[in-house]
């Protein structure tokens, strides 16, 4: 988070993609059974009838700083709002969710209450159960995992609690490619989810730089999606060498700010940290969602939602509606 009071906004409607997205149906063939001289003559003519065209794939992703529970924070503690998190990702019901701060209690509650995931995560301390977590779930019976992994955001990415250049805690992200079952002609999605240190300007910057570096030696033939809590405004030195990162700059093509795709003229209020004051519009968007690819953006949103008149979290989720043309 970044620190610092936020601003107070007029309270507003939730930004939130809302309804159900119906799921993606399959769609059968029917051979047609026709004599096998008239199929001849017939030829190539007879193609579109025996191979429609797929549907194209959405994808549904959202990043949440759940906020640590272990934190004294009073009436906005874990164990008094953990419903209204569970609650806020059934309501958008993501096929991948990227969260931060999560603590090992959390990552268990989390799959408890949400049995149609996968969740992935290890302690940023010692890469076992110590610190917080990068916690990543994805819909387990949408997606084939591929590989999996961490690194840390420091010069020795590999050496779990490493930490570099002016962070003030240690930071890491988390990774795990995968292929969609809906369509497996697909190429793989490499999914990454971070949280960048918020006091440590150099360290921010050299953060982003890593995670380009990385999603390029990870992601080689991948479609690449990014969550995270980058503690960064827009326009800042690690925003730009994330979402202007070239081959010469030892980035593979440039990032997409799903944000800005689906409001390509801007607009007021994008603050997605609320430290827990209401409905929060004016600040920094410091939670982003990333993708490289095939993917269009379709919407994008910063989720207001109060439950009850609260906020879940001291950040708000961030939500986007991608779409891939299938591979025909």
């Amino acid at each position: 988070m970044l620190t610092g009071p936020a601003p107070h906004g007029a309270a507003t409607q939730h930004d939130s993609i809302t309804g159900n997205y119906s799921a993606m149906r399959a769609t059968s063939y029917t051979a047609l059974l026709v004599p096998a001289g008239l199929l001849a003559l017939l030829g190539s003519a007879a193609a579109p009838l025996l191979a429609a065209e797929k549907p194209p794939v959405d994808l549904r992703v959202m990043s949440f700083n759940i906020r640590y529970g272990a934190a004294n924070d009073g009436e906005n503690h874990w164990e008094k709002r953990k419903g209204l998190v569970a609650d806020t990702i059934r309501t958008y019901d993501p096929d991948l969710l990227g969260t931060q701060e999560t603590l090992g209690f959390q990552k268990e509650f989390l799959e408890h209450e949400l049995p149609s995931y996968t969740g992935i995560g290890v302690g940023r301390d010692d890469g076992g159960p110590s610190g917080e977590m990068t916690a990543m779930f994805y819909k387990t019976d949408r997606f084939e995992p591929v590989a999996e992994g961490h690194f840390w955001l420091s010069e020795t990415p590999e050496v779990p609690g490493s930490k570099s250049w002016d962070t003030s805690l240690t930071r890491m992200c988390s990774w795990v490619k995968l292929r969609d079952r809906r369509d497996l002609s697909l190429p793989p999605i490499l999914w990454l989810n971070t949280h960048f240190d918020h006091v440590g300007k150099e360290a921010r910057e050299q953060a982003a730089k890593l995670l380009v570096a990385k999603s390029g030696v990870l992601g080689a033939g991948c479609d690449v999606v990014i969550t995270g809590d980058f503690n960064s405004a827009v326009s800042s030195p690690p925003y730009l060498a994330l979402f202007a990162a070239r081959e010469r700059e030892g980035g593979p093509s440039l990032f997409i700010d799903t944000y800005v795709a689906a409001r390509p003229d801007g607009e007021p209020g994008q603050a997605t940290f609320n430290s827990f004051r209401g409905a929060v519009v004016e600040g920094a968007r410091i939670d982003w969602i990333a993708v490289r690819g095939g993917w269009q953006t379709l919407h994008a949103a910063i989720d207001r939602t109060q439950p009850d008149g609260r906020n879940p979290s001291d950040h708000y989720p961030v939500q986007a509606l991608l779409r891939r043309e299938a591979q025909q």
